[in-house]
Protein backbone atom coordinates (compact mmCIF):
# COMPACT_ATOMS: atom_id res chain seq x y z
CA UNK A 1 0.00 0.00 0.00
CA UNK A 2 1.68 3.10 -1.35
CA UNK A 3 1.19 6.66 0.50
CA UNK A 4 -0.53 7.95 -2.32
CA UNK A 5 -3.73 5.11 -1.66
CA UNK A 6 -4.34 6.62 1.60
CA UNK A 7 -5.24 9.90 0.56
CA UNK A 8 -8.77 11.14 -0.48
CA UNK A 9 -10.12 10.70 -3.97
CA UNK A 10 -9.15 13.79 -5.57
CA UNK A 11 -7.05 15.48 -3.01
CA UNK A 12 -3.86 15.65 -4.39
CA UNK A 13 -2.73 18.80 -5.42
CA UNK A 14 -1.06 20.89 -7.70
CA UNK A 15 0.46 24.28 -7.73
CA UNK A 16 1.44 26.30 -10.81
CA UNK A 17 3.75 29.38 -11.34
CA UNK A 18 3.02 30.98 -14.93
CA UNK A 19 6.00 32.45 -17.02
CA UNK A 20 4.96 35.85 -15.22
CA UNK A 21 5.43 33.98 -11.63
CA UNK A 22 1.62 34.35 -11.03
CA UNK A 23 0.76 31.61 -8.61
CA UNK A 24 -1.89 29.56 -8.25
CA UNK A 25 -3.41 26.25 -6.30
CA UNK A 26 -5.58 23.53 -7.82
CA UNK A 27 -6.35 20.00 -7.80
CA UNK A 28 -4.29 18.04 -9.88
CA UNK A 29 -7.33 16.91 -11.43
CA UNK A 30 -7.34 20.02 -13.38
CA UNK A 31 -4.01 18.83 -15.22
CA UNK A 32 -6.50 17.78 -17.68
CA UNK A 33 -7.04 21.07 -19.07
CA UNK A 34 -4.26 23.23 -18.44
CA UNK A 35 -2.55 22.98 -21.61
CA UNK A 36 -3.44 24.14 -25.27
CA UNK A 37 -3.99 22.74 -28.38
CA UNK A 38 -0.43 21.97 -30.24
CA UNK A 39 1.21 21.55 -26.63
CA UNK A 40 3.24 18.26 -26.20
CA UNK A 41 3.31 16.81 -22.81
CA UNK A 42 6.78 14.44 -22.86
CA UNK A 43 6.65 11.61 -19.89
CA UNK A 44 9.35 9.01 -18.95
CA UNK A 45 8.33 5.23 -19.95
CA UNK A 46 11.09 3.59 -17.68
CA UNK A 47 9.72 0.99 -15.26
CA UNK A 48 11.40 0.80 -11.70
CA UNK A 49 14.28 -1.90 -11.25
CA UNK A 50 13.71 -3.87 -7.62
CA UNK A 51 17.70 -2.56 -7.27
CA UNK A 52 17.52 -2.95 -3.22
CA UNK A 53 19.12 -5.92 -2.34
CA UNK A 54 19.57 -7.34 1.28
CA UNK A 55 22.22 -9.68 2.32
CA UNK A 56 25.92 -10.21 3.85
CA UNK A 57 29.25 -9.22 3.50
CA UNK A 58 30.62 -12.41 2.95
CA UNK A 59 34.52 -12.07 4.52
CA UNK A 60 32.39 -10.31 7.89
CA UNK A 61 29.60 -12.30 7.44
CA UNK A 62 27.50 -8.76 8.71
CA UNK A 63 24.67 -7.69 7.04
CA UNK A 64 24.63 -5.14 4.13
CA UNK A 65 21.90 -3.55 1.84
CA UNK A 66 23.00 -3.12 -1.75
CA UNK A 67 20.72 -0.21 -3.77
CA UNK A 68 22.00 -0.73 -7.36
CA UNK A 69 22.89 3.57 -8.66
CA UNK A 70 23.66 3.28 -12.31
CA UNK A 71 24.33 1.20 -14.76
CA UNK A 72 27.89 0.38 -16.18
CA UNK A 73 26.72 -0.71 -19.53
CA UNK A 74 22.52 -0.21 -20.27
CA UNK A 75 20.88 -3.58 -20.76
CA UNK A 76 24.06 -5.34 -18.98
CA UNK A 77 22.41 -6.98 -15.64
CA UNK A 78 26.11 -8.15 -14.69
CA UNK A 79 27.54 -4.77 -13.34
CA UNK A 80 26.68 -2.04 -11.79
CA UNK A 81 27.61 1.16 -9.69
CA UNK A 82 25.63 0.77 -6.27
CA UNK A 83 25.91 2.26 -2.75
CA UNK A 84 26.10 0.11 0.42
CA UNK A 85 24.94 0.71 3.83
CA UNK A 86 25.12 -1.73 6.84
CA UNK A 87 22.24 -3.12 9.15
CA UNK A 88 19.33 -1.39 8.91
CA UNK A 89 16.51 -1.08 6.40
CA UNK A 90 14.01 1.35 4.47
CA UNK A 91 12.43 2.07 7.79
CA UNK A 92 15.35 4.18 9.40
CA UNK A 93 16.32 7.60 7.60
CA UNK A 94 19.08 7.11 4.56
CA UNK A 95 21.00 9.69 6.77
CA UNK A 96 21.42 7.36 9.85
CA UNK A 97 21.98 4.32 8.30
CA UNK A 98 25.56 2.91 9.44
CA UNK A 99 28.30 2.31 7.15
CA UNK A 100 29.02 -1.46 5.60
CA UNK A 101 32.23 -2.84 6.70
CA UNK A 102 35.27 -1.86 5.21
CA UNK A 103 34.73 -3.08 1.50
CA UNK A 104 37.92 -4.03 -0.80
CA UNK A 105 38.51 -4.69 -4.32
CA UNK A 106 37.35 -8.42 -4.50
CA UNK A 107 34.82 -8.80 -1.74
CA UNK A 108 32.11 -11.20 -2.32
CA UNK A 109 28.37 -10.09 -1.34
CA UNK A 110 25.98 -12.45 -0.90
CA UNK A 111 22.80 -11.16 -1.52
CA UNK A 112 19.84 -14.31 -1.51
CA UNK A 113 20.51 -16.42 -4.62
CA UNK A 114 22.97 -14.14 -5.99
CA UNK A 115 26.76 -13.05 -5.85
CA UNK A 116 28.16 -10.14 -6.41
CA UNK A 117 31.97 -8.83 -6.17
CA UNK A 118 33.33 -5.27 -5.28
CA UNK A 119 35.56 -4.66 -8.79
CA UNK A 120 36.16 -1.34 -7.30
CA UNK A 121 35.51 1.86 -4.85
CA UNK A 122 34.80 5.54 -6.03
CA UNK A 123 36.20 7.17 -3.27
CA UNK A 124 33.85 6.79 -1.10
CA UNK A 125 33.75 3.96 1.65
CA UNK A 126 30.10 2.56 0.14
CA UNK A 127 29.94 3.82 -3.45
CA UNK A 128 31.50 0.60 -5.46
CA UNK A 129 31.29 -0.92 -8.93
CA UNK A 130 29.78 -3.96 -8.65
CA UNK A 131 30.08 -7.50 -10.87
CA UNK A 132 27.02 -10.24 -10.81
CA UNK A 133 28.31 -13.74 -11.01
CA UNK A 134 26.10 -15.66 -13.24
CA UNK A 135 24.51 -15.86 -16.54
CA UNK A 136 22.27 -12.54 -17.68
CA UNK A 137 19.04 -13.82 -17.36
CA UNK A 138 20.05 -16.04 -14.23
CA UNK A 139 20.79 -12.14 -12.41
CA UNK A 140 17.60 -10.62 -13.63
CA UNK A 141 15.61 -13.71 -11.90
CA UNK A 142 17.60 -13.41 -8.84
CA UNK A 143 16.43 -9.49 -8.57
CA UNK A 144 12.84 -10.21 -9.57
CA UNK A 145 13.18 -12.89 -7.04
CA UNK A 146 14.84 -11.21 -3.98
CA UNK A 147 15.36 -7.44 -4.81
CA UNK A 148 12.76 -4.70 -4.10
CA UNK A 149 12.45 -1.88 -4.87
CA UNK A 150 14.24 1.33 -3.62
CA UNK A 151 12.32 3.32 -0.76
CA UNK A 152 12.77 5.69 2.11
CA UNK A 153 11.43 6.23 5.82
CA UNK A 154 8.67 8.24 4.73
CA UNK A 155 6.79 5.06 3.36
CA UNK A 156 7.29 2.92 5.94
CA UNK A 157 4.99 0.00 4.54
CA UNK A 158 6.82 -2.24 2.26
CA UNK A 159 6.72 -1.29 -1.19
CA UNK A 160 5.62 -3.99 -4.07
CA UNK A 161 7.34 -3.15 -7.51
CA UNK A 162 4.58 -2.31 -9.53
CA UNK A 163 3.96 0.40 -6.97
CA UNK A 164 6.74 2.12 -8.37
CA UNK A 165 5.62 1.52 -11.91
CA UNK A 166 4.22 4.67 -14.13
CA UNK A 167 1.09 4.22 -15.77
CA UNK A 168 3.34 4.18 -18.68
CA UNK A 169 6.01 1.97 -17.58
CA UNK A 170 7.94 0.04 -20.03
CA UNK A 171 10.77 -1.61 -19.85
CA UNK A 172 12.86 -1.61 -16.20
CA UNK A 173 15.50 0.66 -16.88
CA UNK A 174 15.10 2.76 -13.72
CA UNK A 175 16.85 2.62 -10.16
CA UNK A 176 14.36 5.02 -8.54
CA UNK A 177 10.82 5.70 -10.32
CA UNK A 178 10.31 8.88 -12.63
CA UNK A 179 7.94 9.80 -10.16
CA UNK A 180 6.95 12.78 -11.86
CA UNK A 181 4.42 10.46 -14.08
CA UNK A 182 2.85 8.97 -11.58
CA UNK A 183 0.31 12.25 -12.17
CA UNK A 184 -0.44 10.07 -15.21
CA UNK A 185 -3.36 7.70 -16.08
CA UNK A 186 -5.14 6.58 -19.30
CA UNK A 187 -7.87 9.55 -18.64
CA UNK A 188 -5.68 12.13 -18.38
CA UNK A 189 -3.92 11.65 -21.49
CA UNK A 190 -7.07 10.57 -23.65
CA UNK A 191 -8.72 14.12 -22.31
CA UNK A 192 -5.06 15.85 -23.76
CA UNK A 193 -5.89 14.06 -27.04
CA UNK A 194 -9.69 15.43 -27.40
CA UNK A 195 -8.59 18.59 -26.79
CA UNK A 196 -5.29 18.79 -29.80
CA UNK A 197 -2.42 18.34 -26.99
CA UNK A 198 -0.15 15.57 -27.79
CA UNK A 199 1.64 13.20 -25.85
CA UNK A 200 4.98 11.32 -26.37
CA UNK A 201 7.95 9.32 -23.90
CA UNK A 202 11.07 8.63 -23.88
CA UNK A 203 13.03 6.29 -22.37
CA UNK A 204 15.76 7.38 -19.37
CA UNK A 205 17.31 5.51 -16.69
CA UNK A 206 16.39 7.67 -13.47
CA UNK A 207 18.88 7.20 -10.77
CA UNK A 208 18.90 7.26 -6.97
CA UNK A 209 17.74 10.63 -5.34
CA UNK A 210 19.71 10.01 -2.07
CA UNK A 211 22.60 8.24 -1.14
CA UNK A 212 22.84 9.48 3.11
CA UNK A 213 25.80 11.44 2.87
CA UNK A 214 25.94 14.72 2.24
CA UNK A 215 29.05 15.04 -0.06
CA UNK A 216 28.35 12.32 -1.96
CA UNK A 217 24.67 13.81 -2.59
CA UNK A 218 26.40 16.32 -4.39
CA UNK A 219 27.53 13.94 -7.09
CA UNK A 220 23.94 13.15 -7.51
CA UNK A 221 22.55 12.73 -10.16
CA UNK A 222 24.62 10.40 -11.39
CA UNK A 223 25.52 10.19 -15.56
CA UNK A 224 22.11 8.78 -16.46
CA UNK A 225 21.10 6.97 -19.93
CA UNK A 226 18.27 7.91 -22.33
CA UNK A 227 16.47 6.82 -25.64
CA UNK A 228 14.94 9.48 -27.69
CA UNK A 229 12.48 7.53 -29.93
CA UNK A 230 12.17 8.85 -33.69
CA UNK A 231 8.28 9.20 -33.21
CA UNK A 232 9.16 11.76 -29.96
CA UNK A 233 11.93 13.76 -31.17
CA UNK A 234 9.51 14.37 -34.58
CA UNK A 235 6.59 14.99 -32.40
CA UNK A 236 9.08 17.89 -30.63
CA UNK A 237 9.86 19.18 -34.05
CA UNK A 238 6.02 19.40 -35.23
CA UNK A 239 5.72 21.20 -31.75
CA UNK A 240 8.66 23.78 -32.26
CA UNK A 241 7.80 24.58 -35.57
CA UNK A 242 3.99 25.50 -34.82
CA UNK A 243 4.88 27.39 -31.50
CA UNK A 244 3.81 25.04 -29.19
CA UNK A 245 5.12 24.44 -25.78
CA UNK A 246 6.99 21.26 -24.76
CA UNK A 247 5.98 19.99 -20.88
CA UNK A 248 7.80 17.71 -19.31
CA UNK A 249 6.68 15.24 -16.83
CA UNK A 250 9.27 15.41 -14.64
CA UNK A 251 13.54 15.64 -14.47
CA UNK A 252 14.41 13.37 -16.02
CA UNK A 253 12.66 14.53 -19.17
CA UNK A 254 14.30 17.78 -19.33
CA UNK A 255 17.72 16.30 -18.33
CA UNK A 256 17.60 14.03 -21.52
CA UNK A 257 15.59 16.23 -24.21
CA UNK A 258 18.21 19.14 -22.91
CA UNK A 259 21.24 17.15 -22.88
CA UNK A 260 20.03 16.12 -26.33
CA UNK A 261 19.72 19.24 -27.61
CA UNK A 262 23.08 20.59 -26.77
CA UNK A 263 24.75 17.86 -29.14
CA UNK A 264 26.48 18.55 -31.74
CA UNK A 265 24.21 19.19 -34.69
CA UNK A 266 21.20 19.84 -32.32
CA UNK A 267 18.57 17.72 -31.27
CA UNK A 268 17.73 14.40 -32.99
CA UNK A 269 16.59 11.00 -31.94
CA UNK A 270 18.99 8.28 -30.21
CA UNK A 271 20.96 7.52 -27.47
CA UNK A 272 22.57 9.52 -25.41
CA UNK A 273 24.07 9.98 -21.56
CA UNK A 274 23.17 12.88 -19.48
CA UNK A 275 25.65 14.46 -17.56
CA UNK A 276 26.33 17.19 -15.11
CA UNK A 277 23.64 19.47 -13.31
CA UNK A 278 20.86 21.70 -14.71
CA UNK A 279 20.97 24.65 -12.78
CA UNK A 280 20.65 28.40 -12.94
CA UNK A 281 22.61 29.45 -15.59
CA UNK A 282 21.59 26.54 -17.77
CA UNK A 283 20.26 27.65 -21.02
CA UNK A 284 16.96 25.70 -22.05
CA UNK A 285 16.66 24.79 -25.79
CA UNK A 286 13.40 22.19 -25.54
CA UNK A 287 11.45 22.84 -22.69
CA UNK A 288 8.71 25.24 -22.10
CA UNK A 289 7.48 23.70 -18.78
CA UNK A 290 8.40 21.07 -16.23
CA UNK A 291 5.82 19.26 -13.94
CA UNK A 292 7.47 18.03 -11.27
CA UNK A 293 7.39 16.74 -7.03
CA UNK A 294 8.00 18.56 -4.01
CA UNK A 295 11.53 19.22 -3.78
CA UNK A 296 13.91 20.64 -1.24
CA UNK A 297 15.59 23.47 -1.95
CA UNK A 298 19.44 22.03 -2.02
CA UNK A 299 18.53 18.25 -3.93
CA UNK A 300 19.69 18.08 -7.25
CA UNK A 301 15.94 18.35 -8.48
CA UNK A 302 15.23 21.40 -6.85
CA UNK A 303 18.30 22.98 -8.30
CA UNK A 304 16.91 22.02 -12.34
CA UNK A 305 13.77 23.84 -11.08
CA UNK A 306 16.27 26.98 -10.84
CA UNK A 307 16.57 27.17 -14.54
CA UNK A 308 13.28 27.52 -15.13
CA UNK A 309 12.19 30.20 -12.52
CA UNK A 310 14.92 32.59 -10.58
CA UNK A 311 14.90 32.12 -7.07
CA UNK A 312 12.67 35.02 -5.70
CA UNK A 313 9.60 32.92 -7.18
CA UNK A 314 10.80 29.87 -6.26
CA UNK A 315 11.40 30.77 -2.50
CA UNK A 316 7.96 32.06 -2.57
CA UNK A 317 7.09 28.47 -4.18
CA UNK A 318 8.69 27.11 -1.07
CA UNK A 319 6.97 28.98 1.25
CA UNK A 320 3.45 28.47 -0.37
CA UNK A 321 4.11 24.69 -0.39
CA UNK A 322 4.87 24.75 3.26
CA UNK A 323 2.37 27.25 4.75
CA UNK A 324 -0.24 25.22 2.22
CA UNK A 325 0.86 21.54 3.43
CA UNK A 326 2.08 20.49 0.34
CA UNK A 327 3.18 16.35 0.24
CA UNK A 328 6.39 15.80 -0.53
CA UNK A 329 8.30 12.73 -2.31
CA UNK A 330 7.77 10.78 -4.67
CA UNK A 331 3.54 10.03 -3.95
CA UNK A 332 3.00 13.55 -3.37
CA UNK A 333 1.78 16.76 -4.71
CA UNK A 334 3.12 18.50 -7.72
CA UNK A 335 4.08 21.80 -9.01
CA UNK A 336 3.62 23.37 -12.50
CA UNK A 337 7.00 25.63 -13.42
CA UNK A 338 6.39 27.55 -16.75
CA UNK A 339 9.87 29.08 -17.98
CA UNK A 340 10.46 32.23 -17.09
CA UNK A 341 11.57 35.13 -19.67
CA UNK A 342 15.31 34.45 -21.04
CA UNK A 343 18.11 36.55 -20.42
CA UNK A 344 20.32 34.68 -18.17
CA UNK A 345 23.77 33.33 -18.89
CA UNK A 346 24.83 30.33 -19.75
CA UNK A 347 25.27 27.51 -16.95
CA UNK A 348 29.23 25.47 -16.49
CA UNK A 349 27.83 22.28 -15.87
CA UNK A 350 29.75 20.46 -12.69
CA UNK A 351 32.64 17.62 -13.67
CA UNK A 352 30.65 14.38 -14.90
CA UNK A 353 30.14 12.17 -12.34
CA UNK A 354 30.18 8.07 -13.23
CA UNK A 355 30.38 7.80 -16.57
CA UNK A 356 28.96 4.63 -18.27
CA UNK A 357 30.46 3.29 -21.26
CA UNK A 358 28.18 2.19 -23.52
CA UNK A 359 24.44 2.53 -23.43
CA UNK A 360 22.04 -0.21 -24.66
CA UNK A 361 24.68 -2.77 -25.50
CA UNK A 362 23.38 -5.51 -27.35
CA UNK A 363 19.77 -3.51 -28.24
CA UNK A 364 18.46 -3.61 -24.42
CA UNK A 365 17.36 -5.42 -22.34
CA UNK A 366 13.64 -5.19 -24.41
CA UNK A 367 12.16 -8.45 -22.06
CA UNK A 368 12.94 -7.53 -19.02
CA UNK A 369 9.67 -6.21 -17.50
CA UNK A 370 7.59 -9.41 -18.65
CA UNK A 371 10.73 -11.02 -16.75
CA UNK A 372 10.27 -9.67 -13.64
CA UNK A 373 6.73 -9.33 -13.43
CA UNK A 374 6.54 -13.46 -13.93
CA UNK A 375 9.56 -13.80 -11.39
CA UNK A 376 7.70 -11.70 -8.88
CA UNK A 377 4.27 -13.67 -9.46
CA UNK A 378 5.58 -16.73 -9.07
CA UNK A 379 7.81 -15.67 -6.27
Amino acid sequence: MIAADNLEPGSARLLTVSDTGKIRHLPRSALSLLFSPGDLVVANDAATLPASLAGIHADSSRPIEVRLAAWIAVGDPCRFIAVVFGTGDHRVRTEERPAPPQLLAGDKLKLGPLTATVERLHGYPRLVSLRFSGAPEQILAGMARHGRPIQYAHVPEPLALWDTWTAVAAEPLAFEPPSAGFVLDWRTIAAWRRRGVGFASLTHAAGISSTGDAVMDLRLPFDEPYRIPAATAAAIARTKATGGRVIAIGTSVVRALEHAASAPGGFRAGDGLAQGRIGPRSRLRLVDTILSGVHQPGESHFELLRAFAGDLVLDRVSLMLEAWNYRAHEFGDSVLIERQAPGREDYTERPAGITATSIWAGGGPYSMRAAFMKQTMVA
